[in-house]
């Protein structure tokens, strides 16, 4: 059976519990033993087979009690509101993994990891990242609120700016490391004090990060 064609570009924040860096960008165990993170889209183009996607926000919110890929994770998506009902069909399909290759796209490996996905959250998403200035800033009403921002030179408290590029990534292809803070209420508990956090620039589709 073949997948629904899809594709969105735009941008990106992820931010998590690990120290600044984050080990498991490197294949590595994750700072403190298991995994909590939040990530959010500005779709700026896109679409899932006939519907449009264009302009939408998402995210999802994460928890694992050891490193992701020993799995049992629990997972909640959310969804703007202004988000018609087949977008938000469409947003939850690719958020899960479906109609994309497997292993090719990091909602699709995640989506193998969990044991536990929770409704998802219709809410207004305020989400703001600039690239250029390396920050990001997202808040949903009654449930998260976090930022991030460059990485400060301890001394000077100049920037300290921070590249990675994974050629081969199945989240990004290149991303700016940050800082940053952040705290939920709800279900899944997030309680961020100057964890890493990136940005990158988002080119994904059915069959996994566009190059």
């Amino acid at each position: 059976m073949a997948f629904v064609e899809w594709s969105m570009q735009g941008t990106q924040v992820s931010h998590c519990n690990c120290n600044i860096g984050c080990p498991c960008q490197f294949n590595a165990l994750p700072s403190h033993g298991h995994c909590r993170a939040y990530m959010f889209v500005q779709i700026d183009q896109g679409h899932f087979g006939d519907v449009q996607l264009d302009g939408l926000r998402w995210g999802g919110l994460f928890a694992w009690p050891g490193p992701i890929h020993l799995g049992s994770g629990t997972a909640m998506v959310v969804v703007d509101d202004s988000a018609s009902g087949p977008q938000k069909a469409a947003i939850e399909a690719i958020a899960s993994g479906q109609e994309t290759d497997p292993g090719s796209l990091i909602t699709q490996v995640f989506s193998t990891t969990l044991t536990k996905v929770l409704p998802t959250q219709v809410s207004p998403i305020e989400l703001s990242i600039d690239y250029k200035g390396r920050a990001a800033r997202v808040r949903v009403s009654d449930l998260l609120d976090g930022r991030a921002e460059s990485i400060r030179n301890p001394i000077t408290g100049e920037a300290h700016a921070v590249s990675v590029k994974i050629p081969r990534g199945f989240e990004y292809e290149e991303a700016e490391f940050l800082i940053g803070k952040a705290r939920t209420s709800g279900p899944i508990e997030l309680n961020f004090d100057d964890t890493h956090a990136h940005i990158a620039k988002l080119h994904w589709g059915t069959h996994g990060v566009i190059r």
